[in-house]
């Protein structure tokens, strides 16, 4: 009877100070008193769930009830304190926590009711950035240019000196021209409304994290539009915009994401930027995509299916993006240009194509930014960007095939049908099959004035972004990619084909410019070599390099007699300037199940089944099993099958598994 009678006194309490009860009364949402009653009966699950989100995800603390920003609390506290506290905080349902990534406070479910990863926030620092870079040369043509927080006066950073013979150092352009122009024109400021900004659209917002870094980081915007087809979703939008101050820039939005799209179609209801972020793959949204973006405009894609699109199930990548993908080496880079050939190919059918301005693959994703043009004449220049890929299955050689041939005659462009195969019914090294890949972008996958632009700003700014060093090694790397040659070899894949030791990556480089040839890394792979010599020069070099360290050739291509005497002399220019810095190229997995989350459910949490299977497989690989006794432990293949002979005798179990339920299906 005195928890009623607390409850109905705490439900009767006047509204806090700032209007918060009647703001959301406004938005249609449940104001902090209706629960109340549920606070003081609430059971001690509330914070359990919480602990996934690790450090990233921090609890509300403890204050007083007009305190407006919650003190963290480490996410192993009890749940009861967590229960209590959250009265402490208005508008803070039970059972929330607080997500704070970069300017941007969520109100986040701890159950897993709408999507969030933490291992994100690379993707979306990155996607701020580029954003800005984006929106300052927009808006300089419309007569604004953008201000940001802590920027010092532009500098060009540049690394290759290959190209320029810098050297990599820094280089300060005069501005003075530049300055006496800008101090004519409109500021555009963060969080501010700008009538000549940008309109943004995140067709998948989940829980708005995206859009309302946006709002508070990127400067320049005239508004953003968070939409989501789950009501909880939206409803958590339209909270977390009024709790971070910024409704009047972001409108949430309940609807499909392609219907938002498709009716954006006209002239003058195109957005100036899509991010498209699903859960999986991007391929339902892209057609409308192409056609909901303005002229000149940016679109922002991500793809995480990447068993699809690395070789794992080539059909189901055909069925998706239109192109075969295979088992190589160079899978990630080749799912970059799948991905690129899908929106090319989309963007043609209604005469616009597509210019990659960035392109990368980190962790488990790939994210690749690219404008949309219109124009009828470079439409029929795309065949000749897509290639076919012949690839050897032996020793992993492969070759490109042009779709079309385009060729210049005065003032005229003459386009034919490419010539080929560029392979023989064998590989000439080895003697094997080849298999057939793609179609794929065979053209440069990124825009190097615009990425030294974006790296530029980082470099200058590095307290803007939690992950700007990994920005900085990244776009370093890439600035650093030879652009006119598509994918890549694998040091690691040469030696083992021709079953010999390693050679450090700088003698190889060093013999592959010696003989005179191209050489780069790759931002996605930390073994590539990607050059412009010829399969058969880089065996030359191997079969050298097998001689000069006394090893048995027990391979067809190393008993080969050598066309080129390879030097292994270590040159200055073999080591690239990013790996002389040590900037942080490839980071490791910062803490334990870094990578992709659970798909969100309807009614929250993950199913007991999957959460027991992923407990049993992690980390097997690392902690191998040394008592066979242990093995009873896991299932027997075999006995699923039908085909195990062993009986009781198996080592593995054959109790059977229990059937999914329909939630658990709906989840996959």
């Amino acid at each position: 009877m005195r928890l009623l009678l607390v409850a109905l006194r705490v439900s009767r309490a006047p509204p806090a100070p700032g209007g918060k009860r009647r703001g959301a009364a406004l938005l249609g949402l449940p104001q902090p008193g209706h629960f109340a009653l549920r606070r003081q009966f609430r059971t001690m699950d509330t914070g359990d769930k919480a602990q996934d989100l690790q450090s990233v995800v921090t609890g509300p603390g403890t204050g007083s009830a007009a305190a407006v920003a919650p003190v963290e609390v480490s996410p192993s506290a009890p749940a009861a304190a967590t229960s209590q506290d959250t009265a402490a905080v208005p508008g803070l349902l039970p059972g929330e926590t607080v997500v704070k990534e970069g300017k941007a406070s969520i109100w986040f479910p701890s159950a897993n009711e709408v999507f969030y990863n933490p291992v994100q926030e690379f993707n979306r620092d990155l996607t701020c950035a580029v954003l800005t870079e984006f929106a300052r040369e927009t808006l300089s043509l419309r007569g604004a240019r953008v201000v940001v927080p802590g920027e010092k006066e532009r500098v060009v950073v540049c690394l290759s000196d290959e190209k320029n013979g810098t050297k990599g150092e820094e280089a300060s352009v005069p501005q003075e021209e530049e300055e006496r122009k800008e101090a004519c024109l409109r500021t555009a400021s963060v969080g501010e409304r700008c009538e000549e900004g940008l309109r943004v659209l995140e067709g998948l917002a989940a829980s708005g994290l995206r859009s309302i870094r946006f709002a508070l980081e990127v400067p320049g915007l005239k508004s953003v539009t968070a939409n989501d087809c789950s009501a909880k979703a939206v409803a958590l939008i339209a909270r977390n915009t009024q709790h971070n101050g910024v409704s009047h820039l972001v409108q949430a939005s309940q609807r499909d994401a392609s219907m938002v799209m498709y009716e954006a179609r006209g002239r003058n209801e195109r957005y100036d930027v899509i991010d498209l972020d699903p859960y999986g793959s991007p391929s339902p949204f892209l057609d409308a995509a192409v056609q909901a973006v303005s002229e000149g405009g940016l679109l922002c894609v991500t793809c995480t299916d990447m068993a699809v699109m690395a070789g794992n199930n080539g059909e189901t990548c055909y069925s998706k993006y239109g192109s075969v993908s295979i088992k190589s080496k160079y899978c990630h880079e080749m799912a970059l240009r799948i991905i690129l050939h899908s929106l090319d190919e989309r963007a043609n059918v209604y005469q616009r194509y597509v210019e990659p301005l960035l392109s990368v693959s980190v962790d488990f994703y790939i994210r690749v930014f690219v404008r949309v043009r219109t124009g009828q004449a470079k439409v029929k220049n795309s065949a000749s960007k897509q290639a076919l890929v012949y690839n050897c299955v032996g020793c992993g050689a492969f070759h490109l095939q042009r779709m079309g041939k385009s060729m210049c005659q005065g003032k005229h462009m003459k386009y034919s049908a490419a010539t080929g195969p560029p392979v023989g019914v064998s590989c000439e090294h080895c003697g094997q099959r080849h298999q057939l890949g793609g179609p794929i972008w065979a053209e440069p996958i990124h825009n190097m004035e615009f990425v030294q632009k974006v790296l530029a700003a980082v470099s200058g700014n590095p307290s803007r972004f939690g992950t700007s060093k990994r920005i900085e090694g990244i776009l370093s790397m890439i600035t650093e990619e030879l652009e006119d040659v598509p994918l890549y070899s694998t040091l690691d894949h040469l030696s083992s084909t021709l079953h010999c030791n390693t050679p450090s990556m700088l003698l190889f480089r060093s013999a592959l410019l010696h003989a005179g040839y191209r050489v780069s890394l790759s931002h996605a792979c930390k073994n590539a070599v990607k050059t412009d010599a010829p399969a058969g020069v880089l065996w030359d070099i191997m079969r050298c390099w097998v001689s000069s360290v006394s090893l048995a050739r027990s391979h067809l291509i190393s008993v080969l007699r050598c066309s080129l005497q390879a030097c292994f002399d270590i040159r200055a220019d073999a080591n690239p300037q990013s790996r002389k810095r040590h900037l942080t190229r490839f980071q490791e997995n910062p803490q334990a199940n870094w990578g992709p989350k659970a798909r969100a459910k309807a009614g929250g949490g993950i199913s007991t089944e999957l959460e027991e299977r992923r407990k049993q497989f992690q980390g097997k690989r690392k902690c191998q099993i040394s008592d066979s006794s242990q093995l009873k432990s896991f299932p027997c293949k075999k006995f699923r099958k039908g085909t195990c002979t062993y009986g009781e005798k198996c080592c593995y179990s054959h109790t059977p598994e229990k059937s999914p339920s329909p939630g658990d299906a709906a989840e996959g």
